[in-house]
């Protein structure tokens, strides 16, 4: 016979739990500490640093053309749009002139490097929402027809140092505009790919929808930009709203979502990519012969005393290249605005109250660069 015994009382406990900064879905090195309640995130500590090489310092011993390659090093998916905020930024303050054939060139390489960025992005989100590896491999094959383009052209895959204070490192080899086209097919066909296998899927709906979701005021105030800024509503893409290069002479379509969650996040930049197209086939019709470099352009370049703020729309968001120059050949101090690491402040915002599953969604639809944040 058993006694009875009184009830026992149970102590809840909050258990912290470390993802990263060794952790495939952080996408580089990031940790963040989860507190849970079950399977529930009550908090999120984000940890960034790991990847911090003082890239911002080092610009600042190194003359302005030298200074293009530490760019390539902080955003290393979108290299291209880090180079251009950082050339016009040089160009602005010494008053440099860009012909206008290295204008049309530098547009039409910026949007193949976002359609580069975003293939990266929604095959690596497939894999973490966890409905098919197939996205990955279908998204590295279309990147990998992009990335043969930009070897051709810079000599390299990953870090092109191409743009030039005033214009283009070299021109362009003779079949440009052929291997151009040749890119821009197989990239139709890898977005409608992408598009059925992810779009209408019902676990990947599952997964997305409603899930990490974020006003359109919040976003605002914790200062997000791009995709994911857009996917909240709010409708400001730097391209049309603070114009550079000739992007007031092509016609594209800002993308907005409305529900700001993660399929939102997702959609976007899924459209945009058919934005990106558009763009670079008209860029293509204003493609004309041409110098890519200003006839008068010193061998070492030197700026008067001065200070300048250049930013540009890359795949992640507004990505800004603060300039002082007390005159010579080199800047005084150099700070990059990031747009990761603005967007990654919403992060806390948008886990809590989901499960520890969805952290992992939630991270991956920001589309963070870890070089960025921590430069």
């Amino acid at each position: 016979m058993v006694a009875n015994t009184p009830e026992q009382e149970f102590e809840t406990r909050e258990l912290l739990i470390n993802m990263g900064p060794q952790h495939p879905s952080t996408h580089g090195v990031f940790r963040m500490v989860l507190g849970v309640d079950g399977e529930v995130v009550t908090d999120v500590v984000p940890y960034i640093g790991y990847m911090h090489r003082g890239a911002e310092k080092l610009c600042e011993t190194m003359d302005f053309r030298q200074g293009v390659g530490y760019m390539d090093r902080t955003e290393y998916l979108a290299n291209f749009n880090a180079e251009l905020s950082y050339v016009l930024a040089v160009e602005r303050l010494a008053g440099i002139e860009v012909p206008e054939r290295a204008q049309w060139i530098r547009m039409i390489l910026c949007e193949l490097n976002r359609l580069s960025s975003h293939f990266m992005f929604t095959g690596a989100f497939g894999t973490d929402v966890g409905v098919f590896g197939t996205a990955f491999v279908y998204s590295f094959r279309e990147r990998e027809v992009i990335l043969d383009l930009f070897e051709e052209i810079t000599g390299d895959r990953l870090m092109y140092a191409y743009f030039r204070p005033g214009g283009l490192a070299w021109e362009v080899p003779e079949n440009f505009e052929t291997r151009v086209h040749e890119v821009l097919l197989s990239a139709r066909h890898g977005i409608r790919e992408m598009d059925s296998l992810l779009t209408e899927n019902e676990i990947f709906l599952a997964r997305t929808k409603g899930v990490g979701a974020i006003s359109a005021a919040d976003a605002v105030d914790w200062g997000m930009s791009g995709p994911s800024l857009r996917a909240s509503g709010v409708p400001l893409d730097l391209r049309r709203d603070d114009p550079y290069l000739y992007y007031p002479q092509v016609d594209f379509d800002v993308i907005t979502g409305e529900a700001g969650d993660v399929f939102d996040r997702y959609h976007v930049r899924l459209r945009e990519m058919r934005e990106s197209v558009r763009i670079i086939e008209q860029c293509m019709e204003h493609l004309s012969d041409g110098p890519i470099l200003p006839e008068r352009l010193p061998r070492m370049l030197r700026t008067p005393p001065g200070e300048i703020y250049e930013r540009t729309e890359a795949p992640r968001g507004e990505y800004g290249i603060y300039l002082v120059s007390r005159g010579g050949n080199r800047p005084y101090r150099l700070k990059v605005r990031s747009a990761c690491f603005s967007n990654l402040q919403a992060l806390r915002d948008m886990t809590i109250g989901h499960y520890v599953a969805d952290a992992v969604v939630i991270l991956g639809s920001i589309d963070i660069v870890l070089c960025e944040v921590d430069r």
